[in-house]
C-alpha cells in the first residue's frame, strides 16, 4: 500500500544549484486527536487500535479515548492508557478536547451537538443514511469532513473501503451459511455439496471487491458460484483472478432472472463509487425465489441492491418476506471488530500523521490526493458533486477552494 505522507512529492527538473534550500511550507505541529466510544447501529469497532494511539503519541500528539472505547473490540482502556492516550469520561468531553476527531460511524444526532466550529471529522459517511440536515450541520460549523468511502490514493485504490468489503466479503458467505441451517429456519442445506449431493447455489451481484471475496469464500465452501454485473470487464477480470472457476453473466434481466429463481443464497455486492447501490433484483424476483432461501444484502449501507432489502441491526439481523431470509446488517465487519479495527489502523494513522507533519489540514488536503478526494464538505462548502446530486444541493470544487483561500 503507498505510504500516503508520500504522495506528492516529485522530483524538479532541470539545472539546480546543489545547495538549494528545500522549501518547507508549514512545521510539524502537534494535534489533538479524539477517538469516541461508537453508538449507533450497536457498531463494536474502534477507529483506532492501541497500536496506533502507540504510534500517534511518539510523533507527539495527543490522543483522548472515551471510556471503555475499544471494549467490544477487546482493547482494554489500560491498553490505550499504556500507549500514550488520554482516557476520558464521555463523549463530549473528547470533542471538546480534540481538533480532530477519528470515528467509524457518522456522529449519531446526539453527538452533532458535541462538534466544534472548524473541528475535522474522519469517519464513514454511510450514504445510505446521509440526510441534507446532516451535512448542513456539519457545514454551519465549518467542519472538514473526510469520508471513508471518498478516500481515494493516487493510484486509484479506495484503501480503507477495500479492507472493509474483503472482510464483508468473506463474511456475507459466513452469514449465508448460517441462515441456511435447519436451526435458523433455513432450508437445511449446506453451502458445499457432498458426495452424491450438488451443492448450494450463490449468486452474486457485482463483481467488485466485495463480490470477489465473497466469490472466494464461496468457492472456498465448495459452492457453485454465478457473479452477474453489468461491466462486462469486471467479469473477465473476477473470471481470470478465479481460474475460470465462477459462471460469470450480464446483470440484464433476463439473466437476473434466471439466476435469482434458481439462487439457494443471493449476495448483495453491486456498488457505485460515492453513489447510491443500484437496485437490481426486483420484488417480483424475489417472489420467485425458492422458500427458506437466504439474501445477504451486503451492501445495505449504500442503499442495498435488492428492492426488499431493509436495513436491520445486529440484535435482529433478519426479516422473512415472500418466505426469503433477509439479512440486511449495514455494518457486518462489526461482528469482525478486532480485524477490522485493525485494518482501519493500519490505513487511518499514516493519513493523521501527515495532517500533523504539514501543520494543518488545509496543507494536507492540498498535497496528499487521498485526503483531498476524501472530503465531503470543507470550508463551509459541499465538495461532492455525487452528494449534490443526491439531495439537489450546490457544491464547490475543493481544489478551487484550497487554492483560492475562500
Amino acid at each position: 500500500m503507498e505510504v500516503p505522507s508520500l504522495q506528492g512529492v516529485s522530483i524538479e527538473h532541470g539545472l539546480l544549484s546543489m545547495e538549494k534550500p528545500l522549501r518547507v511550507s508549514q512545521q510539524h505541529r502537534q494535534l489533538a486527536i479524539g477517538i469516541p466510544r461508537e453508538s449507533s447501529n450497536e457498531e463494536k469497532r474502534v477507529s483506532i487500535a492501541p497500536s496506533g494511539v502507540s504510534v500517534l503519541a511518539a510523533s507527539g500528539h495527543s490522543v483522548f479515548v472515551e471510556r471503555e472505547a475499544g471494549e467490544q473490540a477487546h482493547f482494554s482502556d489500560a491498553e490505550y492508557s499504556d500507549s500514550g492516550a488520554t482516557i476520558v469520561e464521555s463523549a463530549e468531553e473528547v470533542y471538546a478536547s480534540s481538533e480532530l476527531v477519528v470515528k467509524v460511524g457518522p456522529p449519531t444526532a446526539e453527538e452533532l451537538v458535541f462538534l466544534q466550529e472548524k473541528q475535522i471529522l474522519v469517519s464513514a459517511l454511510h450514504l445510505g443514511g446521509t440526510s441534507p440536515e446532516y451535512l448542513k450541520r456539519l457545514m454551519d460549523l465549518g467542519i472538514t469532513g473526510i469520508g471513508f468511502e471518498f478516500i481515494r490514493d493516487s493510484d486509484g485504490t479506495l484503501p480503507i473501503v477495500r479492507m472493509m468489503h474483503e472482510i464483508m466479503g468473506s463474511m456475507a458467505i459466513q452469514i449465508a451459511a448460517r441462515y441456511l441451517e435447519s436451526g435458523e429456519g433455513g432450508k437445511g442445506v449446506m453451502l458445499g455439496g457432498i458426495s452424491g449431493v450438488p451443492p448450494s447455489t450463490v449468486v452474486i451481484l457485482g463483481a467488485g471487491v466485495v463480490g470477489e471475496w465473497a466469490a472466494r469464500t464461496a468457492l472456498g465452501f465448495g459452492c457453485h458460484v454465478i457473479v452477474l454485473d453489468t461491466d462486462l470487464g469486471a467479469l473477465r477480470s473476477l473470471e481470470h483472478y478465479l481460474d475460470r472457476r465462477i459462471t460469470t453473466a450480464m446483470a440484464t434481466k433476463q439473466y437476473l432472472r434466471n439466476a435469482v429463481a434458481t439462487a439457494d443464497v443471493i449476495i448483495g455486492a453491486m456498488m457505485s463509487d460515492g453513489y447510491r447501490s443500484p437496485v437490481l433484483v426486483t420484488e417480483d424476483m424475489v417472489m420467485s425465489m425458492r422458500t427458506d432461501s437466504v439474501i445477504v444484502d451486503a451492501v445495505i449501507d449504500q442503499g442495498g441492491c435488492i428492492e426488499t432489502s431493509r436495513a436491520t441491526a445486529h440484535s435482529k439481523p433478519v426479516f422473512r418476506k415472500h418466505d426469503v431470509i433477509h439479512y440486511c446488517v449495514p455494518n457486518m465487519p462489526s461482528n469482525a471488530a478486532r480485524t477490522s479495527t485493525y485494518a482501519l489502523t493500519n490505513v487511518l494513522v499514516p493519513y493523521l500523521l501527515t495532517i500533523g507533519e504539514v501543520g494543518s489540514i488545509n496543507e494536507a488536503l492540498w498535497r496528499n490526493v487521498g485526503l483531498r478526494n476524501g472530503a465531503y464538505v470543507y470550508r463551509r462548502h459541499l465538495t461532492k458533486k455525487s452528494l449534490a446530486t443526491m439531495f439537489g444541493m450546490p457544491h464547490r470544487d475543493i481544489e478551487l477552494l484550497i487554492a483560492s483561500g475562500i
